[in-house]
């Protein structure tokens, strides 16, 4: 937690420890900064007051450890270490992009160590039944791939779980009479998941007769992989020698002969985009996981490429507030509302940021909306 106040003049004098007395979701070092902050914070008083009336709800998980990933992560009563530790998780694969003494470069991108589970507590092979109705919690995901609540998968599933919302949110939930057979996807910004991308193949589990090719944009691709091509040839594998997923070829792979593509391309979108077009088809959508729209000037020539393409968009980020702000910011870009509104995402990752700005809780993935 930091000052509110911290970017908006004279240095601070000391931890923030006064919270606002209205809404309680901001925090300051001291009375000064507090009355020079008010001009902007009344602002967001009102919405941050009623944002913090729905807490529980950000923190509704149906997990056995639902309570340590919120709560006490939240409260640093416990930390994403120690929540890692405890499950031997921590600085394994692609669990070491999950706390703050993992790597924070992607260099090696076809690395994938798989789930570092038992096959009972993780998705390491296709799915045994067909999806018959749409997924809308992580409870119904669970009761799907069978796998039981105390599983920490969640954690890193909430990556292709969102496309998979995503896709249901802006209306393409029956894809079979838009898509002849292949599912394409833009998908932006992409950081931590660089390091997890054995976890992008249970697309194909929720996506089954598809092809589903995925073009990766940003500028944390490594230099080295930009334009490289990644084939998901199975799913990540568990620790049981005996499984069958430990016997298939190897989960990822150069190549694009497998039912999961993806295509990694360095720099932003709207500067790469015309080299990707010459390559494939438009995109059936364009995602942008945890945005931050209103952070980055970058967004700017990005949404008006958008805007011309004519392809839904659909946006996340870690909180309420910053879909707010991102709403502004595409208003005065394109001068239209948001085709669909900010809502909470079921398959955000169950587990708070440990540095959040703010006394509500935050979550990767947290909120969507779409353009």
């Amino acid at each position: 937690m930091e000052c509110a106040a911290r970017r908006f003049g004279t240095r601070c004098v000391g931890p923030p420890t006064r919270r606002c007395g209205q809404c309680g979701a901001v925090a300051y070092c001291s009375v000064s900064h507090q009355t020079s902050h008010w001009s902007y914070h009344k602002e967001e008083c009102e919405r941050l007051e009623e944002q913090m009336r729905r807490v529980d709800l950000l923190n509704d998980f149906p997990f056995t450890f639902a309570e340590e990933a919120t709560i006490q992560i939240g409260q640093k009563q416990l930390s994403r270490c120690s929540f890692l530790s405890k499950r031997e998780l921590h600085l394994l694969g692609m669990w070491m992009y999950e706390c703050k003494c993992g790597a924070s470069a992607y260099d090696d991108c076809f690395k994938n160590d798989g789930w570092n589970l038992p096959s009972s507590s993780c998705p390491c092979r296709g799915s045994l039944s067909p999806l018959t109705s749409e997924l809308c919690s992580w409870t119904d995901y669970y009761g799907w791939r069978k796998i039981p609540l105390d599983s920490p998968v969640a954690l890193l599933l909430h990556w292709p779980l969102t496309i998979y919302h995503a896709i249901q949110t802006i209306g393409m939930g029956n894809l079979t009479p838009q898509i002849s057979n292949e599912l394409r996807i833009h998908y932006l910004g992409p950081q931590r998941e660089l390091g997890q991308l054995g976890v992008f193949a249970e697309l194909q589990s929720l996506f089954p007769g598809l092809r589903i090719r995925v073009e990766m944009v940003g500028p944390d691709v490594p230099q080295h992989m930009d334009g490289e091509m990644i084939s998901l040839c199975g799913y990540a594998p568990c620790t049981e020698e005996e499984c069958e997923c430990n016997y298939s070829s190897k989960t990822l792979r150069p190549g694009n002969e497998s039912a999961v593509s993806l295509q990694l391309h360095r720099g932003f979108y709207h500067d790469r985009y015309s080299d990707i077009a010459k390559d494939s088809p438009p995109p059936h959508i364009v995602i942008a996981p945890n945005a931050g729209i209103a952070a980055y000037p970058s967004w700017l020539p990005t949404i008006e490429l958008i805007k011309e393409i004519k392809v839904p968009a659909v946006f996340s980020d870690y909180c309420e507030e910053a879909c707010n702000l991102a709403a502004c910011c595409i208003k005065s870009i394109t001068g239209q509302p948001l085709s669909s509104p900010i809502r909470l995402n079921p398959f955000r990752q169950p587990m708070a940021v440990e540095e959040s700005p703010l006394f509500i809780p935050c979550y990767s993935n947290c909120f969507i909306f779409a353009i």
